[in-house]
């Protein structure tokens, strides 16, 4: 298949793509134009959680699609109520939004906390967040962020997001005043290189917020659904947030996110939040297939057993390039280099041949690992060993 120049040029630059275009995927790899097979360690940035056109999934969105896409959500389907169901039954929360993306789930989350410092803390909005957090690209979601940039990027920000630092209770202590209605972090944040929120300080903010009368919120696109070896990364603190959002894993691929809340801080009156394609029954199909198999019996356990082998071997990696160690929990981990060549690597496993390998470089000296949750041993393996290939190439 020939590379289509025209097509490039009808679409609007906004990243710098290589000259393939991907036509067929199945589980961990994926295929381009030419024929050329890619293990992919990326999944989309954690999205195809079960990697690419699982049966499962393929199922659920035919068959729903032969009797209902899209009734508007202005009327219940048995879809959305049944996903919903089975959030709130795995989960701390009590009520459940759908919505398309992470951006939009988190930014219903805003919405909710302001509308409750309105309703419960005299008119309170600032919500702290994290220095380099990520939590979308809507102008709220950015000026959340703490990426390094996005706050001249398309200035002037959303007002209301002091930034404290991560593991750093004293510094969010210091944030806090009359107009704080609320603290939002990533229980791992994931492009800022995978660094894990301790158990010590999640529980810690929790009890300060609780004590403070705020609100805690937990974003859980990139780590929920099973990615950090639980369900959702809370849980491994055990902690009960008041707010947490999904997206990402949550549809397998499929737009589909998730605001989830406890039925105190649900303080939305009708016509305060919306959204015309939330909570189809197409995507929720999706997501309920999602759900049934990272349920499914056993599932998990392989999670935990392939979680440990693919950190092992980072480690070993590590060791044998002298590099800094890996970090991370679940199937999100990192690999923290000596040296500034992550882009370098990225490139020449992406060119390998006759097999490519997609990786991640969140940063320059880190290398970031989202493989599908049901990744084989052998796929691992064969993935650690292309791993020390690449690094011996470009370090050559």
């Amino acid at each position: 298949m020939k590379f289509d120049q025209s097509g490039v040029d009808a679409l609007m630059e906004i990243t710098a793509r290589p000259e393939l275009v991907f036509v067929r995927g199945e589980g961990s790899w994926l295929e381009d134009h030419n024929g050329k097979r890619y293990l992919d360690l990326v999944q989309g940035w954690a999205v195809t959680c079960l990697g690419h056109c699982p049966p499962a999934l393929v199922e659920a969105i035919t068959e729903q699609a032969k009797v209902l896409i899209n009734p508007s959500p202005a009327f219940y389907n048995q879809p959305s109520m049944d996903l919903a169901k089975r959030i709130t039954g795995a989960s701390c929360f009590d009520r459940v939004f759908f919505a398309n993306s992470g951006a939009e789930a988190n930014e219903g989350a805003i919405k909710l906390a302001r509308k409750w410092g309105r309703v419960k803390r005299s008119g309170a909005y600032k919500i702290i967040t994290f220095e380099h957090g990520f939590h979308g690209r809507t102008l709220a979601t950015m000026s959340a962020s703490g990426k390094p940039g996005w706050d001249t990027l398309y200035a002037p920000q959303v007002d209301g997001f002091p930034k404290a630092r991560l593991n750093d209770l004293d510094s969010v202590k210091a944030l806090i005043d009359d107009q704080t209605v609320a603290v939002m972090l990533e229980p791992v944040q994931g492009e800022a290189g995978v660094l894990p929120a301790s158990t010590e300080f999640m529980q810690a903010l929790r009890e300060l917020t609780r004590q403070q009368g705020l609100l805690l919120i937990v974003d859980e696109v990139q780590t929920g659904m099973g990615r950090t070896g639980k369900m959702f990364a809370y849980q491994h603190s055990g902690i009960t947030p008041d707010i947490m959002t999904l997206a990402k894993g949550i549809g397998g691929g499929v737009p589909l996110a998730a605001l989830c809340a406890r039925e105190e801080v649900c303080v939305f009156q009708h016509g305060d939040q919306g959204g015309t394609y939330n909570g189809n029954p197409l995507m929720t199909a999706a997501g309920i297939a999602v759900f049934d198999t990272i349920n499914a019996p056993g599932f998990m356990d392989s999670v935990n057993e392939r979680a440990q082998q693919l950190s092992t071997g980072l480690l070993a990696l590590s060791a044998k390039w002298g590099m800094k160690g890996e970090r991370g929990l679940g199937m999100l981990r990192a690999l923290m280099m000596d040296r500034a060549d992550g882009a370098a690597i990225v490139e020449v496993a992406r060119k390998r041949s006759p097999q490519g390998m997609l990786l991640n470089a969140p940063r320059a000296d880190v290398l970031r690992f989202m493989p599908a949750l049901n990744i084989s041993a052998d796929e691992i393996d064969l993935a650690l060993a292309w791993l020390d290939e690449i690094i011996a190439q470009v370090r050559a």
